[in-house]
């Protein structure tokens, strides 16, 4: 029982518990009660700053004396009672604290008066126990900074000296790789020990009999996540998930190591055993989805946090999370209403005008380095505002044993806000408990009955007082949850995540953003390491650690918006993702089923074909294609047999189009190595005309059927944009030319979106132009850059599409690279390489349908950015991919001559 009471959250945050020992205690002074003198049974806690008694009467207080506040520590040589003469330890102090009275957590309570504690061991030795005792005693008596330096090496000695007990290893057989020092690592404590990697698991052993198992076990095999971590402002921290079996219950454990290089050591060598299996989704992937409607805007946010080295386990690095609503004052609150959104393009401190205007002013006389806000918005102390009712023991350690005053705790949602908004000093954001459904809103509550005290108007601290609208913590944070997936935030939480993980989170744009913060919790702003002074380095440390750090950055470039097509589909199918891991939503998995079934197949060209499309009319399917060898074939679907077959030119054609004209004639337009684009009418089965267009063979074509206009790209390094053929009359070149886009190389291909606004063009030497359609300017230009982001190919491009709503552009080339770039910031948002080379891309649903120079059609869901199948198809390279929504039908067409007909109804 008594291990139970104790915990290291009753010792100064970080403090170390090395051993305790079954012990009498009575206290000795004149002025206490003969109770008091009285000898009780209970165990004596040895930790780094201070010598904690447990009481075996659970309604008795714990008596915590601070090493800091002792005065003596001896050997007692006389006492009255003679069996225990000799072995009794001596404690003197100035005052001492006593802790769960009655086993009720409060404040504690600070006895300030002279006291003297005899504690008889009843197995130990005290010649055994003195000198380490008085080892830690000395080092009381030196600054803080010094006083903690000491007890490392003290610690670091200890480790040393102690190998792993083996007798603990589960399995003979099992080999040793790797054995180091390590500290277990939660919230405001730390618990020193030794790792043991073995080829079958890895073992935690703790040098005090504090945790609950001897030895921490976890089989490789069910570990999911392994992540680099900083902890206190260096890279040595290791954060380890793992699934409990048989509960399959995510676990944790997040360590500590001696140096950068002992924490990369065990990182490696975890990663090399064989029965290590981590899943990792690639970042842009992962963006893919959330961008896709795949992941909830919550998941999300958690995943990003997890990259920028934010985890529960770390109050000074826990995730933050952003205000979403404004309104804390209405008794109703309508989720669709924008103006109820605080604006996500401005943090926090730059959300009142007034109060920043003031800022700016205090700014603009400081001398650098300057910063906006002297406060963060996020920092343990925050963290710990927000959830004192739920963890109340973490603050009464992370305060010396008190709460904060009445009237500055978290009593009323709508004063915080208030405050957050005109505070000079006040710029908080959020915790992830206010957006997280499944705990209820269990922090808003006193559920523990903690007697917090009483506000300046007499008013009892109870449970947070929440806004009218809601009726109850568990709607509160419901109300909360869906506001943060509403469609507002969905298309605005990019501006944020581009300040607190961005682009805008440092530098001249931060600056811009008004986004500027105190120079010291930024990642990287002093090297501690080649600080020589611990004195100058603790108050460094002290200082980041209690203002706050800046996540890692994330994003250099600005982060692509959400797809808006995909909102209306986030409560019906989702991924969940934990901050830890990456774990499917088995009620609403991703879409992995996608079949084709062979309805027909002929081969009528003797060359390659080039170009293949569907005509639909009047229940009459047939298949139209061009090919390398000159030719344009009709093929009949139902009737299975060819209907036409036509020499259009003496040389390739590269590409077909066709469209009605407003008399109903249907037109094909194919285009052509002799540079012209040939005009065929299917109902009369003729050539009405041949455009001379362009001084190189035509490599593609794209039609825009509501702007009635073809474009076509060229050998010659142009694309020409075309009145499409509406009378009878012999076209002119130059009274139907509209605009002529010029490039640096040959056209490649071409491609328009959905909406019929934009238009992108491919290179042969990889660039990609993006053109508007209304004044066929052009909007950018992506090439290859060699650095983290590579944002196009450096190599023949070879097909190009818009997602639905056009607002990125999928590519692919040569070099066997997939690449996404978002349309409005010109960024890559995904990139993947493909097992063959990659030579045409259309959709079919939300299915990006990829056929490549094996004879393969690669199937990528756009809803999880993953690729699904890939299906076997034709005997070479797929040159060309045509489908019907319609009539659920795929067409595919080969270098080896063949036209497939797949049937596609399963999807």
């Amino acid at each position: 029982m008594e291990k139970e009471r104790f915990t290291m959250l009753l010792l100064d945050p970080g403090e170390i518990f090395f051993e305790d020992y079954s012990v009498q205690m009575k206290v000795v002074d004149n002025s206490s009660t003969s109770e008091e003198q009285k000898w009780k049974d209970g165990r004596l806690k040895l930790c780094s700053k201070s010598l904690v008694f447990v009481n075996k009467d659970i309604n008795q207080s714990l008596i915590k004396i601070q090493l800091k506040e002792t005065i003596a520590i001896d050997q007692c040589q006389s006492n009255n009672d003679i069996a225990k003469c000799g072995n009794i330890l001596l404690v003197k102090c100035k005052q001492y604290v006593k802790m769960l009275e009655k086993n009720i957590l409060a404040p504690y309570k600070f006895i300030h008066q002279n006291a003297t504690f005899h504690f008889y061991f009843y197995y130990a030795k005290i010649d055994d126990c003195l000198p380490q005792i008085l080892q830690l005693f000395r080092a009381a008596t030196l600054p803080t900074a010094e006083q903690n330096a000491m007890i490392m090496a003290i610690v670091h000695s200890r480790q040393s000296r102690v190998s792993f007990d083996t007798s603990w290893l589960e399995d003979l057989y099992e080999q040793v790789v790797l054995e180091t020092q390590a500290n277990k690592v939660l919230p405001l404590v730390i618990n020193p020990g030794r790792i043991l990697l073995t080829t079958s698991r890895i073992y935690f052993q703790p040098y005090n009999n504090l945790d609950q198992h001897p030895v921490l076990k976890i089989q490789l095999k069910d570990i999911v996540n392994i992540n680099k971590r900083r902890f206190l402002l260096s890279q040595i921290g290791l954060e380890i998930k793992w699934l409990r079996q048989p509960e399959n219950k995510l676990e944790h454990l997040f360590i500590s190591l001696k140096s950068q290089n002992d924490r990369d050591e065990l990182y490696t060598n975890l990663l090399n055993q064989p029965t290590v299996s981590l899943e990792r989704v690639p970042q842009d992937q992962m963006t893919m989805r959330w961008q896709n409607g795949s992941l909830s805007n919550y998941d999300y946010l958690l995943y990003i946090n997890s990259l920028a080295d934010r985890t529960f386990h770390d109050l000074t690095q826990y995730p933050v999370m952003p205000w979403i609503l404004q309104d804390y004052t209405s008794t109703a609150i309508d989720l669709n209403d924008p103006s109820i959104y605080r604006d996500l393009s401005k943090p926090i401190g730059a959300l009142e005008l007034n109060r920043l205007e003031r800022l700016k002013e205090r700014y603009l006389e400081m001398s650098e380095p300057k910063f906006l806000y002297g406060s963060h918005y996020s920092a343990p102390g925050f963290v710990l505002f927000y959830l004192v009712r739920k963890y109340p023991q973490y603050m009464l350690c992370l305060q010396n044993g008190r709460f904060d005053h009445p009237d500055r705790m978290f009593n009323s949602v709508a004063d915080v806000w208030k405050n957050v908004l005109v505070n000079m000093s006040d710029f908080k954001e959020l915790i992830p408990e206010f957006y997280d459904i499944s705990n209820g809103g269990d922090f808003l509550v006193n559920s523990y009955g903690i007697d917090f005290g009483y506000r300046h108007d007499g008013t009892k601290i109870g449970d947070v007082q929440l806004p009218l609208w809601a009726n109850g913590p568990v709607h509160f944070v419901q109300v909360l949850r869906n506001a943060l997936e509403s469609d507002y935030v969905s298309q605005n939480l990019h501006h944020w995540i581009d300040l607190i993980f961005g682009y805008k989170q440092r530098g001249i744009e931060a600056e811009k953003a008004n986004n500027v913060f105190f120079h010291l919790c930024y990642e990287g702003a002093v090297d501690l390491d080649t600080i020589r002074d611990i004195n100058d380095r603790h108050g460094l440390e002290i200082q980041i650690m209690e203002f706050g750090q800046i996540p890692k950055q994330i994003f250099t470039l600005p982060h692509p918006k959400r797809s808006v097509f995909m909102l209306n589909k986030l409560h019906t199918k989702t991924i969940s993702v934990s901050i830890e891991n990456e774990i499917e939503d088995k009620e609403n998995p991703i879409e992995k089923t996608f079949k084709l079934h062979e309805l027909i197949m002929f081969q009528s060209h003797k060359e390659s074909v080039s170009s293949i499309i569907l005509r639909s009319k009047e229940e009459i399917n047939e298949v139209i294609s061009v090919g390398q060898d000159g030719m344009l074939k009709l093929y009949s679907i139902k009737n299975k047999k060819l209907t036409r077959n036509v020499s259009l030119s003496s040389l390739p054609l590269s590409s077909c189009v066709s469209y009605y004209t407003s008399s109903h004639r249907n037109i094909l337009v194919a285009g052509s190595w002799d540079n012209t684009l040939i005009f065929y009418d299917i109902e009369f089965g003729r050539v009405i005309d041949v455009l001379q267009g362009h001084e190189d063979a035509v490599s593609c074509l794209a039609l825009s059927v509501t702007r009635r206009i073809i474009i076509s790209g060229s050998w010659d390094c142009t694309a020409k944009v075309w009145q499409s053929y509406t009378s009878g009359t012999k076209i002119k070149p130059a009274e139907c030319l509209i605009a002529q886009l010029d490039h640096d190389a040959k056209v490649t291909c071409i491609n328009i979106s959905g909406d019929e606004t934009l238009l992108v063009s491919g290179t042969e030497d990889g660039e990609i132009f993006l053109w508007n359609m209304d004044t066929y300017n052009l909007q950018f230009t992506a090439k290859v850059i060699f650095t983290s982001f590579s944002i196009a190919h450096n190599c023949k491009i070879n097909a190009m599409v818009f997602d639905q709503e056009g607002k990125s552009i999928i590519s692919c080339a040569e070099d066997k690279v997939l690449n996404i770039i978002d349309v409005y910031t010109s960024t890559q948002i995904y990139r993947t390489t493909i097992e063959y080379e990659p030579l045409t891309l259309t959709w079919f649903k939300s299915f990006l349908l990829i056929g490549d120079n094996n004879g393969n059609i690669n199937v990528w869901n756009r809803q999880g950015a993953v690729f699904i199948t890939q299906i076997r198809c034709h005997d070479g390279p797929i040159n060309t991919l045509s489908v019907s929504i319609e009539n659920n039908i795929v067409l595919t067409g080969g270098r080896d001559r063949k036209i497939i007909v797949w049937d596609c109804k399963n999807v």
